[in-house]
C-alpha cells in the first residue's frame, strides 16, 4: 500500500508535534513535542485536563501555605503548569519535549538563565533527565547568550521567535541545540506587506528563509538542529521535507496523515554543503544592525513575545478564577 505523506516525510526529518493537547499527541505519536503559551493556555480550558490544572494549583497552594494571596498561588502554579503537562507529554512520547521561559523574561539574560535552571530543576524532581527536555527561549541577543550560558552547564535550548538569519547564525555560533524558525508568521507579515493573497509553496518567503538558514548550517557544519515551526498549510511543509525536524500542528498532522501521492526531499545536506554562501561573522553589533535593517524580523519578534506575554497573562487570570473557585467548593460544609 502506497504510504502517504506523513510516513514519507517521517523517513527524511523527525515529526515534532506542535502542542499542549495530550490527545492529540497519543493520535499522531511524534517523536518530540513543542508547546508555548498559548498552545497551554488552550489545553488549560479543555475539560480532559482539568485534573492536571487543578493538581498543580493544590500543589501550589500546599508549597506556599494557606497565608499566601491567591495571586501568589495562581503564579507559582502557572510557573508549573507547563512542566506538569511536559511531564504527561513525556509519558506518550520517546523524545524530547520543549518547554518556555516566560516571555516576560525576553531581554533579561540573568533572569532567563535562572528560570531555565528552574524548570530543568522541577523535571529532575520527577526523575527526568535534562536530555529530554528543551528549555524554550525567545531569539533576542540576550535569550541568545542566557541559552549560551544555559547549553555550557549540559541545559539543552531551543531558539523560538526565529525569523531571520542573524538570529540562526547567533545561535549556531552559541553552541544552541536547535532553532525554530517560524515559517508561516514570515508569510503572514509578506502578505500583509505586500498585499497579495498567497504566494506559491516554493517561493513561500518563510520556506525560502528557513531553506537559507539550513544551507548555512549545513555549509559549515554548524550542529545546531533546524526545526521549521508555525505553519499555514501542508505546502509549506513539503517544501522543507529533509529539514531536521518540522514541529506541526494536530490539524496539519491529520491532513498530511490523509495526502498521498510522492513526496520528494527538497533540503539536502550534501547539495547545501557545495552551495556557493558567504560566512558572516556574528556579533552584537552586527546582529543589532541586521535585525534593524530586517523590518520582518523585527516586527515579528516584537509581535511574537507581546503575543506570548499576553497569553501568559490570559492563563493567570484562569488559573486564579479556577482557584477561587476550588477553594471555594473546599470552604463549603461537606
Amino acid at each position: 500500500m502506497a504510504k502517504n505523506l506523513l510516513e514519507q516525510l517521517r523517513e527524511m526529518t523527525v515529526v515534532v508535534s506542535d502542542t499542549g493537547d495530550i490527545q492529540a499527541i497519543e493520535t499522531f505519536k511524534p517523536q518530540d513535542a513543542t508547546t508555548n503559551p498559548s498552545l497551554i493556555t488552550a489545553a488549560a480550558q479543555m475539560p480532559q485536563y482539568q485534573d492536571i490544572v487543578d493538581d498543580t494549583l493544590k500543589a501550589a497552594r500546599n508549597k506556599l501555605g494557606n497565608d499566601a494571596t491567591s495571586a501568589q498561588v495562581a503564579s507559582l502554579a502557572f510557573d508549573r503548569l507547563a512542566v506538569s503537562f511536559g511531564l504527561k507529554i513525556l509519558e506518550i512520547i520517546p523524545g524530547r519535549v520543549s518547554t518556555e521561559v516566560d516571555a516576560r523574561l525576553s531581554y533579561d539574560t540573568e533572569a532567563t538563565i535562572a528560570k531555565g535552571r528552574e524548570l530543568i530543576a522541577q523535571y529532575q524532581e520527577k526523575g527526568i533527565s535534562k536530555d529530554r527536555v528543551l528549555i524554550k527561549i525567545a531569539s533576542t541577543w540576550e535569550g541568545i547568550q542566557a541559552a549560551a550560558v544555559l547549553e555550557k552547564e549540559g541545559i539543552h535550548c531551543n531558539l523560538t521567535l526565529l525569523f531571520g538569519l542573524h538570529q540562526a547564525i547567533a545561535c549556531a555560533e552559541n553552541g544552541i541545540t536547535l532553532i525554530s524558525p517560524f515559517v508561516g508568521r514570515i508569510l503572514d507579515w509578506y502578505k500583509k506587506d505586500t498585499g497579495r493573497d498567497s504566494y506559491p509553496s516554493a517561493e513561500d518567503p518563510g520556506v525560502l528563509s528557513v531553506t537559507e538558514v539550513y544551507n548555512y548550517y549545513k555549509k559549515f557544519g554548524y550542529k545546531t538542529e533546524v526545526m521549521g515551526a508555525s505553519f499555514r498549510n501542508i505546502g509549506e511543509i513539503t517544501e522543507l521535507a529533509g529539514v531536521d525536524l518540522l514541529t506541526i500542528a494536530p490539524s496539519l498532522l491529520a491532513e498530511l496523515q490523509a495526502a498521498t501521492g510522492e513526496l520528494p526531499r527538497k533540503l539536502d545536506p550534501q547539495t547545501a554543503a557545495n552551495s556557493a554562501i558567504t560566512k558572516i561573522n556574528m556579533d552584537k553589533a552586527t546582529f543589532d544592525r541586521m535585525h534593524t535593517e530586517n523590518r520582518m524580523a523585527n516586527d515579528k519578534l516584537a509581535e511574537g513575545i507581546l503575543g506570548f506575554e499576553k497569553a501568559l497573562e490570559s492563563l493567570e487570570e484562569l488559573l486564579s478564577a479556577r482557584l477561587a473557585k476550588l477553594e471555594g467548593k473546599e470552604a463549603m460544609p461537606a
